[in-house]
């Protein structure tokens, strides 16, 4: 009997070490599953009201099974609503100092159990213990494997295929490559071998998930690590890069030594490592751009081939206007918007581009309309009014507000003319504010509606002509009732035009007004407001400027040399390549 104990007790640690091996886990994780899988299979044999605990010596294998009975205070009490005092697992103090001089509480007496035989249901519950226990394992495992290889390239062996998912075993554990993060047109099968991007590792119920792409920009500009030693050493950078998984994709590289052409090395010796990169990318076509810390410079790269005449940034609105020539708008868009496309999205702006042709005209109609602005408003002749917009003067309260040296040196002005016309503009400006103020009052807004930070004249008419007349009405408007959006209406999108759509604001801002107008009709407390970000330490060079193109080549050291000469199918070959 003694010996065939001694052989149970081996194979009990003979099994716990195979399975550890097998699953990759740790022993001790194992010992513990067998464990509390015992213990459970003791409780359903003598009750699950008592405190049973199962120990396995890591060592000899030997089994101790005990039952535990604690010393309570007299006046304890459950810490959950739920629990009860266990009177076969609890005595209080004063019950157990009968029996014990030495009772004190939270001392445990400890009797040793039998051992005993596991039934069917007994040994289905253990199994399932077990099973559930080493799977927690191998999910915990297999993150902790995986949570910090983020950004790398894996190889793997395509395990099946899932209406479009691609399942592929990464010899630890599984990653998951769904239809829209592989390559158009690529098809896999069993069997196959396969390099992917980890672009993320989420921890899950159902255990981590390991999410691969190969249309990941990160997985691009990982091949070129690959292939260009430059990079891998980290005297190339790569900064940005955008991809049309398949068709097309842009990549900005910076240099951090000056004698190395970031662009030249990685496209290689006859362009043999791009060729190495666009060959893993089924032919997908790469443009590699020098970066540029100057913004416009590096917009007007990024639109390569294409020609740039200007460019207009807006900051406060993230937005960029590009001119371009008439005959370059094609090759400036690309094929279905492309070139446009992923220059907007490797630079981090949204691209408008328009002609030269368009920009002369929209010019010549804003200096019209400026200038019948001006006779109107200061009672001028034309020559006057043009001069004014010629200086850079778009509307009345520019001219009222600015300072008179501004008005009085320009050429054929003095101080009498800068403040007759100054004089005039407020004039003007009053009456438009008397005439909005009267048109308020007619409709019915509130003075309240003024107060509230934000709110001008001209809006308050406005919110007034959509129903909007009292602070209460102002702050339950939401955002899209604001700014219009749109909403479906028997199966069709529908625009809803904003109380407030003319004044073009901002989401946020129009977030701001709601919440402004909340405080003042006071359903919230100031102190949730939004806090403005602390001002930069340094100030902004350009707010909203003009930035001709030839000079911006010319301080790039003609980065984009050649691009001039490039035709519109010059847009489907990789540049430099």
């Amino acid at each position: 009997m003694a010996v065939g104990v001694s052989a149970n007790r081996l194979e009990l640690l003979q099994i716990a070490d195979a399975v550890a091996r097998e699953k990759n886990i740790d022993k001790e994780i194992v010992i513990e599953a067998i464990e509390e899988a015992i213990q459970k299979g003791a409780k359903a044999r003598y009750g699950a009201h008592h405190d049973i605990r199962a120990k396995i010596d890591h060592k000899t294998g030997e089994l101790a099974l005990t039952r535990h009975v604690t010393i309570v205070a007299d006046d304890w009490q459950p810490e959950d609503e739920l629990e009860e005092f266990n009177d076969s697992a609890m005595v209080r103090l004063r019950d157990a100092s009968k029996r014990d001089p030495e009772a004190e509480v939270g001392k445990e007496y400890i009797e040793h159990l039998p051992p005993f035989e596991f039934g069917r249901v007994q040994t289905q519950m253990a199994r399932q213990v077990v099973t559930g226990k080493v799977r927690e394992a191998e999910r915990a495992n297999q993150y902790e494997e995986f949570k910090d290889r983020v950004g790398e390239i894996v190889n793997g062996t395509v395990k099946r295929v899932e209406y479009g998912n691609t399942i592929v075993d990464l010899g630890r554990g599984e990653g998951i490559m769904r239809r829209n993060d592989s390559i158009p047109r690529e098809v896999f099968n069993i069997g196959d071998r396969i390099r992917t991007y980890i672009y993320d590792v989420r921890p899950e119920a159902k255990g981590p998930q390991v999410m691969l792409s190969r249309s990941h920009p990160g997985f691009m500009a990982k091949l070129f690590a690959q292939e260009v030693p430059e990079v891998y050493d980290g005297v190339i950078e790569i900064r940005a890069a955008a991809r049309d998984a398949g068709s097309r994709a842009k990549m900005a590289v910076l240099s951090n030594d000056s004698s190395i052409d970031p662009v030249g090395a990685c496209v290689g010796m006859r362009g043999s490592r791009v060729q190495a990169v666009v060959a893993e990318l089924q032919g997908e076509k790469i443009d590699i751009i020098q970066w540029n810390n100057d913004e416009p410079t590096f917009i007007v790269n990024a639109l390569a081939p294409a020609e740039v005449s200007k460019v207009v940034l807006d900051e406060e609105a993230d937005r960029v206007e590009v001119v371009v020539p008439d005959e370059q708008l094609s090759l400036a868009i690309g094929r279905r918007g492309q070139n446009v496309r992923l220059a907007s999205q490797l630079t981090g702006w949204q691209i408008d581009i328009i002609t030269e042709s368009q920009d002369s005209e929209r010019r010549q109609r804003e200096f019209t309309e400026r200038t019948a602005l001006f006779q109107e408003a200061l009672d001028v002749d034309e020559v006057i009014a043009q001069l004014l917009v010629t200086e850079g003067f778009a509307t009345v309260e520019d001219l009222a507000y600015v300072e008179p040296y501004e008005i009085s040196e320009i050429e054929g002005f003095d101080e009498d003319t800068a403040e007759e016309l100054q004089t005039r503009a407020r004039e003007f400006l009053d009456r438009k504010a008397a005439e909005l103020d009267a048109k308020r009052t007619e409709l019915g807004v509130e003075d309240g509606v003024l107060e509230v930070p934000g709110v001008t004249l001209a809006m308050a008419v406005a919110l007034g002509e959509g129903g909007v007349k009292t602070v209460e009405d102002l702050a339950d408007l939401a955002t899209d009732e604001i700014r219009g959006g749109f909403e479906v209406r028997g199966g069709e999108r529908v625009k809803v035009p904003g109380v407030l759509e003319s004044f073009n604001l901002a989401q946020e801002d129009a977030e701001l007004l709601i919440l402004q107008a909340r405080v003042a009709a006071g359903w919230i407390d100031a102190s949730e407001l939004p806090q403005p970000e602390p001002e930069p330490e340094y100030e902004e060079e350009f707010a909203e400027g003009e930035y001709d193109a030839d000079a911006i080549f010319a301080d790039a050291g003609e980065a984009t040399d050649g691009d001039a000469e490039a035709s519109e199918e010059a847009a489907d070959e990789p540049e430099n390549a």
